[in-house]
């Protein structure tokens, strides 16, 4: 009987992918087919003897969930295998409010690292910063964990606290951080008007579904302005669609957004801006970036760039150019498997490089952890009672002016 199953399971695995990947028998090479049913005839051997032989017995779901697990970990940080319930739970991330901690996280060499603290809330409060490694969850080693086994370890019930030990670079030794744990409702769109109004302010901590049509709001409340500063430190990305949705709202009809290459042909596909700008492009708009501006805040700043719409200020992007997409599966499992690499309109590929700014302003980590303070101080006592020291914004600011100062002389000129 147990050797009918592996039998079957063998035929059920070539059958799924032949269906799911679109194999085409009549173009492989003979070669690869035969090495294809050797390597599937090994897998359905390894998993009889351990169903035959293992100390204890174990659920053959269990053995499938875990080999697939491992097949999606060993292609890329970003290609996971999730359960039902890991499956669930991922998906309410990008509607904008679920139970935990507030990081975005990826898992890189074994290594639990955060890529961004999201705005207000209580990682960001914690002080965790982009770059910190995570190598423990209430004492538990994570060098052990799955990416999503390490989220399901840090959501929990609102109000319950939660203890990680982190290691950052230029500390002596690891230090622990107790967080509690809320229901984390994003707001992901602040604004605000800064040099007496002049100048319209946006921070986008994520590009979630309904984050293009709230920025729609703002744009439309900042069209009279000077200038535009967009702020997208510390923002990990989200959905392609909504970056390019945004960068539709800023781009003359008809500009390149961004374009993907995968091996598949459905994803090579090419983004551009089918609508007129909502203000005038001779607007001046910088946007603000740093190491933990990534994948969809990349988009945004690449296209913005390229397309020579505004100046980017700040430090190097954290380098995210591949796109996953999510394919559920018939028992409520799930992968998210990178299909594509994106490219900026210039064809650059950024992957692991980042974007370099048009104006570097290089913050210390002490700097970027005293703005965070005074941030977090500024919301609690009001933003007058708080001196915020941010070069990367005051080199924005100075950008606009100069940017203003330009376009009334060539007015003039005219």
């Amino acid at each position: 009987m147990k050797s009918k199953i592996a039998i079957v399971l063998g035929v059920l695995i070539i059958f799924i992918a032949g269906m799911n990947f679109g194999l085409n028998a009549k173009t492989q090479k003979t070669a690869t087919k035969v090495d294809d049913y050797e390597l599937l005839g090994l897998y359905t051997q390894v998993f009889k003897i351990v169903k035959d032989h293992y100390v204890e017995p174990v659920e053959s779901k269990k053995l499938i969930y875990g080999s697939l697990r491992g097949m999606l970990s060993s292609l890329d940080p970003y290609s996971t295998f999730f359960t039902p319930d890991e499956f669930k739970e991922f998906t309410t991330e990008t509607h904008g409010e679920f139970g935990g901690l507030g990081i975005e996280i990826t898992m890189e060499n074994h290594k639990l690292i955060i890529v961004a603290p999201i705005e207000d809330t209580p990682a960001w409060k914690a002080g965790l910063k982009p770059g910190d490694i995570i190598i423990e969850i209430n004492g538990e080693p994570t060098d052990k964990m799955t990416l999503m086994e390490a989220v399901k370890k840090m959501r929990g019930k609102p109000g319950t606290k939660i203890t990680l030990t982190i290691w950052r670079k230029g500390e002596e030794k690891p230090f622990k951080v107790t967080i509690t744990r809320a229901i984390i409702k994003i707001r992901s769109v602040k604004y605000k008007e800064l040099e007496g109004g002049k100048i319209g302010y946006i921070r986008i901590t994520q590009f979630q579904d309904k984050t293009d049509e709230q920025l729609r709001g703002v744009l439309e409340k900042f069209k009279d302005k000077e200038g535009i500063i967009i702020d997208l430190r510390n923002n990990p990305g989200g959905l392609l669609t909504t970056a390019v949705n945004i960068a539709d709202m800023l781009l003359p009809k008809g500009d390149l957004i961004v374009y993907t290459k995968g091996r598949d042909e459905k994803n090579n596909e090419e983004f551009y801006s089918t609508n007129d700008p909502i203000f005038p492009t001779d607007i001046p708009i910088v946007v603000i970036v740093n190491k933990g501006s990534a994948s969809a805040s990349e988009i945004l700043t690449g296209a913005l760039r390229d397309n020579n719409r505004a100046l980017a200020v700040g430090d190097t992007t954290f380098g995210k150019a591949s796109v996953q997409t999510l394919i559920p599966l018939p028992d409520g499992s799930g992968l998210k498997l990178t299909t594509a690499h994106y490219y900026t309109p210039s064809g650059k590929l950024i992957m692991n490089k980042g974007i370099t700014p048009d104006i570097i302003v290089h913050m210390t980590e002490e700097e970027e952890l005293e703005r965070i303070k005074a941030e977090r101080e500024a919301k609690i006592k009001g933003e007058k009672a708080v001196k915020i020291k941010d070069p990367q914004l005051d080199a924005a600011l100075n950008a606009i002016k100069i940017l203003n100062f330009a376009r009334k002389e060539k007015e003039k000129a005219n």
